[in-house]
């Protein structure tokens, strides 16, 4: 089996590939992949192994030797699933390999947030705490975690492990129903906004869920909430949740991710990062990216490529 992994560079510095190549006869790969390459980049191959490099139908339909597309993560939005199931191509994803260091990722942002950690980096690097009279800096004071209502958008691994988390904090948790699931017996998020004191995003982007915290959906969160999202960058909309901090509606914004990947240097949250006036923690995509869970990941991509030749 001829293996083809398109974009090795978004794995992060010298992966150990070993897992993969034992699973595979050959394996070619490339460090990232246009568009307009990837046709003839998988001419022969039986396997793909993409993260964000897109598989449209075309692409399935000019790849006749195509068997199995791999993910390198868990959503599979970049994948036009059903060509892929009528052309008899099988999609694996891995499920839960980054769910220790997203929940530490999330932890991070919301400890970030609720410290003013960046805001009070900031006043330091300026001089204000040279300058003032008294002993600290004057500054908008921390958010106490403790007894604060913390509502979760997606139940599944990585929700309930920062659940958890929050729990050793002190927080009250809540899990929203799941966005379209009309049986869901959770509360409806329209119901939980009112009262989070934090709103954490966890959710996969879903025609339910691509700009469901909207600018309807901000105004009724309270005044001073911290809103984190480790989700798809789509699922909120950008220039409302940018415009609700800047007011000071928003308390905190936390993004792991963007609506455009990567973004253009005059990206609004970009710019809004460069005034250094918000408490605002913007990460480059990178919650999932610890060394043992990109360990994890390659590992279930060689036991999904392993598991598939042994049908």
């Amino acid at each position: 089996m001829h293996a083809v992994m398109l974009d090795i560079d978004t794995l992060a510095a010298d992966p150990d590939l070993s897992p993969i190549e034992s699973a595979v006869d050959t394996l070619t790969c490339h460090d990232s992949t246009a568009p307009s390459d990837v046709v003839s980049r998988l001419q022969g191959a039986d396997i793909v192994i993409t993260n964000k490099v897109v598989i449209t139908r075309d692409i399935i339909t000019a790849l006749p030797d195509l068997k199995l597309i791999c993910t390198v993560g868990t959503g599979t939005d970049h994948i036009d699933v059903a060509a892929a199931k009528e052309h008899g191509v099988e999609v694996r994803n891995v499920k839960g390999f980054g769910t220790p260091s997203i929940a530490q990722h999330t932890m991070m942002l919301m400890l970030g947030l609720a410290g003013r950690l960046l805001p009070y980096r900031h006043g330091l690097v300026n001089g204000e705490w040279s300058n003032e009279v008294s002993f600290t800096q004057r500054l908008k004071l921390m958010t106490l975690l403790e007894g604060r209502h913390l509502v979760i958008v997606g139940h599944g691994d990585i929700g309930s492990a920062i659940a958890r988390l929050a729990e050793a904090f002190g927080m009250k948790v809540t899990f929203a129903a799941r966005p379209g699931k009309q049986d869901d017996t959770r509360p409806a998020l329209s119901t939980l906004l009112p009262s989070a004191d934090v709103l954490s995003l966890h959710c996969p982007l879903t025609p339910e869920t691509e700009g469901l915290i909207n600018a309807e959906a901000l105004a009724t969160l309270p005044k001073g909430a911290l809103l984190i999202n480790c989700a798809r960058g789509k699922v909120i909309d950008n220039d409302a949740a940018l415009a609700a901090l800047k007011s000071g509606h928003l308390g905190g914004l936390a993004l792991d991710t963007l609506d455009q990947e990567p973004p253009s240097q005059d990206h609004p949250t970009l710019a809004a990062l460069r005034e250094d006036r918000y408490n605002l923690i913007m990460t480059p995509h990178s919650a999932w990216a610890s060394t043992e869970a990109r360990d994890t990941l390659i590992s279930t991509i060689a036991h999904n490529i392993s598991t598939f030749n042994a049908k």
